[in-house]
């Protein structure tokens, strides 16, 4: 019988042998990874030293250097608020503040539920379409909310959060 441990460490070794990177390196192992399972766990860091002739604190110090790197289980659901000079400008402080305030939170990180991990992130790439808040890799900003700013766009994404946190699907 096999554990999720076992189907763990298989997925990391996929991940590792399955790389599309030209050179295979630490980081590009640990990004295969985290791509493949969402997080980089305890095990991780000592099958890419194995696989990439590394010790396992250099495995460590690329890790960790890199604050996008996870090292619990993501949420459910995960929301990342932009928060770029244009978006900044645009309003990101209230929306910020708004999911923040919906997700019962003081800072990023995860609810206590597991159902909704917070982001800050410097850029979603969607400078045009600010202020954007990123649900599940998808962009919502005012165009995608038909046009909605301000606080009628705070609302919207407050209903948003909201629905993510009872599990309804039209987020």
């Amino acid at each position: 019988m096999t554990t999720n441990q076992d189907d763990q460490t298989q997925k990391i070794g996929e991940a590792l042998a399955n790389q599309s990177a030209r050179t295979v390196t630490v980081l590009s192992s640990l990004l295969a990874i985290e791509d493949a399972i969402g997080y980089i766990p305890p095990r991780a860091i000592e099958q890419v030293a194995a696989y990439t002739d590394s010790t396992i604190n250099d495995v460590w110090g690329v890790a960790s250097f890199y604050t996008n790197f996870r090292f619990t289980p993501p949420g459910e659901h995960t929301v990342e608020v932009c928060w770029g000079p244009t978006c900044h400008l645009l309003g990101a402080q209230e929306i910020l503040q708004a999911a923040l305030q919906a997700l019962g939170l003081s800072e990023e990180g995860d609810t206590p539920d597991g159902k909704i991990s917070l982001k800050y992130n410097t850029c979603l790439g969607a400078c045009s379409q600010g202020p954007v808040i990123s649900v599940d890799h998808k962009i919502i900003g005012p165009q995608a909310l038909g046009g909605l700013k301000g606080d009628a766009m705070v609302q919207r994404i407050i209903e948003i959060i909201s629905q993510l946190k009872t599990g309804a699907s039209n987020a």
